[in-house]
């Protein structure tokens, strides 16, 4: 991530663990069925942007065994372990420079989205592919995700309450949460081609891995969510309204997009 940007989920901070952690049960397997799709394997060149956790990186390193490498790169790495073909490395993308053409494949989760440069970034990125490489980037729409039964008219109200306090604070740290919806029409004017739009929504329950990321968020952004207009009691609040058996909402849109440099 870039320096300068105030990245809202810090992997400085004690909830980091955490976050990767709820990240990876809610998004890994749909992350993974698609980058399946690439065609990813032995002797492949790839590029993990924005590692966090590192378990994508983890899951490609061991597609591309034994002849392939994974770089993963990160502002702040450390939560990145160790393992064979993946080489870890601090890098800030907004700022530096990547190599011309060199990677098979290149994925990036949950980044651009929260970068102001991104547009600028999608561009190097999409330069630093090999021909025929594939870039897949994986973004939030964060525009839609209804609340579908709640308790009460007051619960459902503190829901929405939250999803738009955090929403404030995406943007006031520069980042946009409906950039999904335009990363196809981006890629296509990067020069890439076979660029593949897939849209998925997921339904939330208690207990599920998405919504369980959301109660994470009540306690990691807490800080940024009272400046957004949330009080202590309303973060409970939403906590037992997202923890309620009979609490049914859906994820909001959630954006896997492929393209391939050109032969």
């Amino acid at each position: 991530m870039d320096v300068t940007t105030a990245y809202v989920f810090d992997n400085h901070s004690r909830h980091a663990d955490e976050q990767h952690r709820c990240l990876s049960e809610a998004y890994d397997p749909s992350t993974f069925a698609r980058l399946e799709e690439t065609g990813v394997g032995a002797g492949w060149s790839c590029l993990e942007v924005g590692a966090g956790g590192s378990g994508v990186a983890h899951w490609l390193a061991g597609k591309v065994a034994p002849t392939g490498s994974v770089l993963a790169t990160d502002i702040k790495p450390g939560h990145v372990a160790p393992a064979p073909g993946l080489t870890v490395l601090r890098h800030d993308v907004v700022r530096e420079p990547l190599p011309r053409g060199g990677f098979d494949l290149i994925h990036a989760r949950l980044v651009l989205q929260h970068l102001p440069e991104r547009e600028a970034v999608l561009r190097k990125l999409a330069r630093a592919l090999n021909p025929g490489g594939w870039l897949q980037i994986d973004e939030f729409d964060i525009s839609y995700g209804p609340i579908l039964l709640a308790p009460d008219e007051r619960a459902a109200s503190l829901y929405e309450k939250f999803l738009a306090a955090k929403e404030k604070t995406f943007e006031s740290a520069g980042g946009d949460g409906t950039w999904g919806r335009r990363v196809a029409a981006s890629m296509a004017a990067a020069g890439l081609v076979d660029v593949d739009p897939v849209p998925m929504i997921f339904p939330w329950r208690a207990g599920a891995p998405g919504v369980r990321l959301l109660i994470h968020h009540t306690w990691h952004l807490r800080d940024r969510l009272v400046a957004a207009g949330m009080t202590d009691g309303e973060l409970a609040g939403v906590r037992a309204v997202m923890g309620d058996p009979g609490f049914r909402a859906t994820s909001c849109v959630v954006y896997s997009v492929h393209g391939r440099c050109p032969e």
